[in-house]
């Protein structure tokens, strides 16, 4: 069981480090809010979306998509279109202490998490690919932990990007340095966005 649980910990860390959408995204809101318990939605969000995705993966479910070209390309308009307007927004957002406009409401932020979570291919497809692959070779409690620890690193990884966004928010007074993140963080998303596109040719 100790194998089953450090190679989800590991396996979910490799996976989880690169700088994606999901991550600027909780980083952002962490930076342009002022108080912990205002960025809460998108991590609880993007905390729910990755255990959902994990579940299924390790279930099998997910592996649906990878026989189905079509729903593949359906998960990619939609998620394209969710990235490009997040990216439009990000670029237009000022941080609460660089304007008298409120940050990202509760709502919105739940929107956006849900889309960079549920509706990015690349996190799909590295659940169904890696992590529901290695699943496979345990069973009965070696796969519980191997869930387990795979899910508990999103966790711990949500909440410490956006404590580590607080704290830039926090050191960051005029909010000069959140407007660059914010402008950072669009582009990013729209380098992602134009992989999916590559992706969606790819499946015409």
């Amino acid at each position: 069981m100790l194998q089953a649980t450090l190679h989800g910990l590991l396996l979910a860390l490799g996976l989880i480090l690169p700088l994606g959408a999901q991550n600027v995204f909780v980083f952002n809101q962490g930076a342009n809010h002022k108080s912990f318990k205002k960025v809460l939605p998108v991590v609880i969000t993007a905390g729910l979306c990755d255990t959902l995705l994990i579940l299924l993966a390790i279930l099998g479910v997910s592996l649906i998509l990878s026989q189905y070209p079509s729903l593949q390309l359906v998960i990619y308009l939609v998620g394209l279109m969710f990235l490009l307007y997040m990216a439009w927004s990000l670029w237009k957002e000022q941080p609460s202490q660089a304007t008298t406009q409120p940050p990202m409401s509760a709502r919105k932020q739940i929107g956006f998490a849900l889309s960079v979570s549920l509706l990015n291919p690349h996190a799909i497809m590295d659940t169904i690919g890696v992590i529901g692959t290695s699943a496979s070779i345990y069973i009965g409690s070696e796969k519980v932990a191997f869930a387990c620890a795979t899910i508990a690193v999103s966790w711990l990884w949500f909440i410490g990007l956006a404590f580590l966004g607080k704290q830039l928010g926090r050191i960051d007074k005029t909010g000069k340095y959140i407007v660059i993140l914010n402008k950072v963080s669009s582009v990013i998303i729209l380098i992602v966005a134009m992989l999916i596109i590559k992706n969606i040719l790819a499946l015409i």
